[in-house]
């Protein structure tokens, strides 16, 4: 894996797109364009973010206009080899927000989602941030369905950790079925199997069993947001995203956090599907 500078420069350029609230449900709410520029300066050793936000259907003058620089990344953020990049709260702790933004980048498509909890740390609201080179003819991907995913899928998960031991790669197998109007999925990484069983009611998928329910929202673009409905300090969790970014290529960003709710990695998953 290159350095986390290196794989963070592979976002660089200007990128149109629009920035769309979206409930706990699924349900997209407003939606304001944008335009994100992504500068390198001096030897790409300084980079600059400049982040527009017009009112709906203009960009002419924007309602938010955001600069910031950056010689050095934070420790939350982790950016992988193919430029995609997961980053959020370092802790859970009673009565704070707690969130997490995830970033995927291929050729001239980035794809972004932020997911936010409240101060009583339950699942509160999305944002989904949609991105096309500009200058370009690239094209968004549809709302994703159960039948995309329905198939067996392998790849290869990179895990980067937060006390900074060398990172570690294994290979995964997914296999997901559709039956009866449940969604049965077996995951394979390493030496470990999970077996899970979701209710499927509409773009929502319902993960009911064990300890801590959690829900999957199919979103457009092919992005898919999975989390609990309430994080906590004292049982350990994981909060992801994917990005089917063709019929048969998707991407998935894990962030998982121990029992005393510290952040302890992050994960980039490609897979392909094979059946």
């Amino acid at each position: 894996m290159e350095n986390n500078w290196q794989n963070c420069l592979k976002n660089l350029g200007e990128w149109a797109g629009s920035f769309t609230q979206v409930s706990t449900e699924g349900e997209l709410r407003s939606s304001t364009p944008s335009i994100l520029t992504l500068e390198g300066l001096e030897d790409n050793q300084l980079v600059r973010f400049r982040v527009r936000r017009f009112a709906t259907d203009t960009t002419e003058q924007p309602i938010v206009d955001n600069v910031q620089e950056y010689r050095s990344l934070g420790k939350q953020a982790v950016f992988f080899d193919t430029g995609a990049f997961s980053k959020g709260s370092l802790q859970v702790a009673p009565f704070s927000e707690f969130g997490a933004e995830y970033g995927f980048v291929s050729g001239d498509r980035r794809s972004r989602l932020v997911q936010l909890f409240d101060k009583q740390s339950c699942f509160d609201s999305l944002t989904l941030i949609r991105e096309i080179r500009s200058g370009t003819a690239a094209r968004m991907r549809p709302e994703l369905t159960v039948g995309q995913l329905v198939g067996k899928w392998d790849g290869t998960a990179c895990t980067v950790y937060s006390d900074w031991k060398p990172s570690e790669t294994c290979a995964t197998s997914l296999e997901i079925q559709e039956v009866g109007g449940f969604l049965q999925q077996q995951l394979s990484f390493g030496s470990r199997t999970i077996s899970s069983t979701a209710r499927i009611e509409g773009n929502r998928l319902h993960f009911e069993e064990g300890a801590t329910p959690r829900r999957v929202l199919l979103l457009p673009d092919g992005v898919s947001s999975n989390t609990p409905l309430q994080v906590s300090h004292r049982q350990p969790f994981f909060v992801e995203a994917g990005w089917l970014l063709s019929d048969n290529e998707r991407q998935r960003l894990i962030r998982s956090y121990n029992d005393k709710g510290e952040w302890v990695s992050s994960t980039h998953v490609i897979e392909h599907r094979v059946v």
